[in-house]
This record gives structure tokens, C-alpha cells and sequence, in this order.
């Protein structure tokens, strides 16, 4: 077991329901083993800017059920130089901090990487991002938030499109990865949905869509990743309009409301394992690993392996999609 007296917790990179979840984990398990916790400000130009506070158990209260992060996040060119990185660790060499937490993504984890290849720094990764691509954990915090808003807003808008023999587009984050579209495609009942992951050209849309008019569908929902490879939601609606005029073509972007809200129940509980975990991680000795869940089982993974490696969408899945949108 390592002696540690003080750790400093951070969130970095895209904001995702639950993180507030997470931090607070992260505080009250240091203090329950003995640790002082130490929060950062604004991710690593809070490091470089030397923006950070001890807590204690009440400086986390009543922010389990918030959205967002209350450490904030920001984007910080100056850590990604040696030099940046050299000054933020003077300033946790000053603040006498013997481990960090960090709570965010891809970049999020390269930084810390970086930290403790350079200097040494014991840190430990917690997954906090809506995308779900994170590997070596089956779910990250702010997924399952995620999912929720976007199959709320789908239902929504389905009202609409059937009352007026409308086809919606709807733009779902997902850059890279297909996660959130497909999965809210199918629990939306979606007709069609286009992620990243898939080789679909226009004119494959065009087919699919001229099957469901065989079949009778008056109005359409198509979910579609933002990072979908067959044109963008833009190009799509206006192909469709050009070849389907008996369809009036409206497109919806989801963008950042997909971000927010209150953090779902799985979400704070799944936030509160990794907190206390990460720490607990820290007291073994470990460093340069993320913790995360697989099988309900807490798993560590190296940060260069959940840096380079992406979880891969589930092809049975996409069966089921393309089966039950007959």
C-alpha cells in the first residue's frame, strides 16, 4: 500500500453528466482513507495556473444529482508542450500532491500519461464522456445520461413526423463512434440510422428509403452519427428531397443538449464506483491506468491501451437495427 497524503482531482476535455458524480466519489474516498483531497480548476491550465483548493467532504455536497462539471473544463494548448507540462508539475510539486484523478476522455488520458511518463506523477483515469468509446470499460459516465435525452428528444419529434407525413433527420453526436445513434436509433424505432462504422453510400440510403415507402411508412425517422461517412445529415435531406418529393425533408441537430440534464441513476452509481476505485487504485501503488467496468467487475486498463484502442460497435446489434425497422 503506498502512503499518500494528498491527490488532486480534475476533469479535462468535454463535459458529461455524472462527472459532478465522479468528483464527489473521488473526494470523499480519499478522505475515508486518510487522503487530503485537492481540487483543480479548469483541468490542466488549472495545473499550469496553479488553481487549486483543498476540500472536504462538504465542499462536494449537493452536487451528485448536477450535470456538468463543477470543477469546469477547458482546453489548454500550453500543457501540450513539454514546457507547459514542466510548470503545471512545479506547481503540484509546490502543492505537495502525491497522485491525480483524471476525469475525461482520449486527450484527458494523454495528458496524464505524458505527466507521469516526464515527471512520475501516479494518475489514474476515470472514463467521463457521452461517446461510450473509451476502451477497456463498457461504459463511460454521461453514456447512459445521453442516451436517455437523445431517445426523449426522438419521441418528440416522432409526434410530429407522423401527424404530417414528414422524414426527420436527426444529427446525434458521434464523431468517431456510432454508439449513441445506434442505440437510440433502435430504442426510437428509427427506420434507418448511419454511423461511422458502416460503408453507406447515398445511393444505399436511397434504396433502404424506397423500401420503407414500399412498405407502407408515411413519415420517417433517420438517426444519423455526426461523424457518418454517407455525407452529413445536410447532403442526405437534400438528395432525399430531389428524389422523394412526396416527402417533406426537416432536419434536427441535437448538438450539445445532448451533454446536459441531471445524470440518470446509472450514471451517478457508475460514477461513484470509479471515484472511490481510482483512488483506491492510487493506495495499491498503481499509476498510468484507468479504471473502468467490464462484466460489472471494476477493471484497470493501461491509459496507452484506452488511448489507442476503441471499443468496437456490436454487429449483432446492427442486426437487430436493420431487422426491426422493417
Amino acid at each position: 500500500m503506498t502512503q499518500l497524503k494528498r491527490v488532486g482531482v480534475l476533469t479535462s476535455g468535454g463535459d458529461a453528466p455524472g462527472m459532478n458524480a465522479a468528483i464527489r466519489a473521488t473526494v470523499r474516498a480519499c478522505i475515508y482513507y486518510g487522503i487530503e483531497p485537492v481540487l483543480i480548476k479548469e483541468g490542466y491550465k488549472g495545473l499550469i495556473e496553479n488553481r487549486m483548493k483543498s476540500a472536504d467532504a462538504r465542499s462536494v455536497a449537493n452536487i451528485l444529482n448536477l450535470g456538468g462539471t463543477f470543477l469546469k473544463s477547458a482546453r489548454c494548448q500550453e500543457f501540450r508542450s513539454k514546457e507547459g507540462r514542466a510548470k503545471a508539475f512545479e506547481n503540484i510539486v509546490t502543492a505537495e500532491l502525491d497522485g491525480l484523478v483524471v476525469i475525461g476522455g482520449d486527450g484527458s488520458f494523454t495528458g496524464a500519461m505524458l505527466l507521469q511518463e516526464e515527471h512520475g506523477l501516479p494518475c489514474i483515469g476515470v472514463p467521463g464522456t457521452i461517446d461510450n468509446d473509451i476502451y477497456g470499460t463498457d461504459y463511460t459516465i454521461g453514456y447512459d445520461t445521453a442516451l436517455n435525452t437523445v431517445v426523449e428528444a426522438i419521441d418528440k419529434i416522432r409526434d410530429t413526423a407522423s401527424s404530417h407525413n414528414r422524414l426527420f433527420f436527426i444529427e446525434v453526436m458521434g464523431r468517431d463512434a456510432g454508439f449513441i445513434a445506434l442505440n437510440t436509433g433502435i430504442a426510437s424505432g428509427a427506420e434507418d440510422i448511419l454511423i461511422p462504422e458502416q460503408e453507406k453510400t447515398i445511393e444505399n440510403f436511397m434504396e433502404s428509403l424506397q423500401k420503407s415507402g414500399r412498405g407502407g411508412k408515411s413519415s420517417s425517422i433517420i438517426v444519423v452519427a455526426e461523424g457518418d461517412r454517407s455525407g452529413g445529415v445536410f447532403e442526405l435531406s437534400r438528395a432525399v428531397e430531389e428524389n422523394f418529393p412526396e416527402y417533406e425533408v426537416k432536419v434536427t441537430v441535437l448538438g450539445h443538449i445532448q451533454r446536459g440534464g441531471k445524470p440518470t441513476c446509472f450514471d451517478r452509481v457508475l460514477a461513484s464506483r470509479l471515484g472511490v476505485a481510482a483512488v483506491e487504485a492510487l493506495k495499491n501503488g498503481d499509476s498510468g491506468i484507468m479504471v473502468g467496468v467490464r462484466d460489472q467487475q471494476v477493471v484497470k486498463t493501461p491509459l496507452d491501451r484506452a488511448i489507442s484502442k476503441h471499443n468496437q460497435i456490436d454487429n449483432h446489434l446492427m442486426k437487430v437495427a436493420q431487422i426491426v425497422s422493417l
